[in-house]
């Protein structure tokens, strides 16, 4: 086991916070297992020392896979509580998602955190949780329609798919820390930079492509079945 603080303390936390919510236990459970899988295992110390597409996959885990999760899990009553939040309006939350991904993968705050692995790269992960957590918010519990959600889904995958397309076709390492790194074996930093990439565009695709067209399908039948009333209500009109 590799320990690190977001294995041995902020899962613990979660568990703490989910068993204080009585939160569903399957998703809680799941989101847990993902983070203690992203930080306890080898992945940890390839993302701190070698290989940027294992430190890419960690992001993925905290800023969409877990968040996901986690709010899946939160119960009815907590949900009540907290649907005036300001950060859970989709206007709100989106962006700052967007702001949060993208600015800690400039470059130089990039290179900076992983320089900082005991402070700030910790500041790193615990902001994509909970930016993450009010990306997922208004599409799980928020009250628009199924349409406004499927909107909301594809416009996140349109404003965050640049970034992954921009690391797999950049021909040179972005991120120095990497474009330096040791390496025994594995791919070469511009490899490892197109693989980080490719991996990350693909994930986005999949997750929010996913969702998105579970909301589409319920938009269309919500049309469909209103469309039916309609013609009931014309007929005996």
């Amino acid at each position: 086991m590799h320990a690190s603080l977001e294995a041995v303390v902020l899962v613990p936390l979660l568990a703490l916070a989910g068993v204080a919510l009585r939160a569903r236990a399957l998703p809680v459970v799941a989101a847990l297992a993902l983070i203690f899988a992203a930080f306890a295992t080898k992945l940890q110390p390839f993302a701190l020392h070698t290989f940027l597409w294992a430190h890419l996959l960690q992001n993925v885990v905290l800023a969409e896979w877990a968040p996901a999760l986690l709010v899946l899990a939160v119960p009815v009553a907590a949900v009540a509580r907290a649907r005036d939040f300001p950060l859970f309006r989709p206007l709100v939350a989106l962006p700052l998602w967007l702001v949060t991904y993208f600015a800690w993968h400039l470059p130089w705050v990039y290179d900076f955190a992983l320089r900082h692995p005991h402070s700030l790269l910790h500041v790193e992960h615990l902001t994509y949780l909970l930016a993450g957590v009010c990306l997922w918010w208004p599409v799980v519990h928020g009250r628009q329609s199924a349409g406004a959600k499927a909107a909301y889904l594809f416009a996140a995958f349109v404003l965050a798919s640049p970034l992954g397309l921009a690391l797999a076709l950049f021909p040179r390492p972005v991120y120095s820390f990497y474009a330096h790194a040791p390496r025994t074996w594995g791919p070469s930093p511009e490899s490892d930079q197109q693989i980080a990439g490719v991996t990350m565009a693909a994930e986005e695709a999949l997750v929010f492509f996913a969702v998105f067209a579970v909301y589409l399908s319920r938009f269309l039948r919500e049309e469909q079945t209103a469309g039916v009333f309609d013609d009931l209500r014309a007929s005996r009109g």
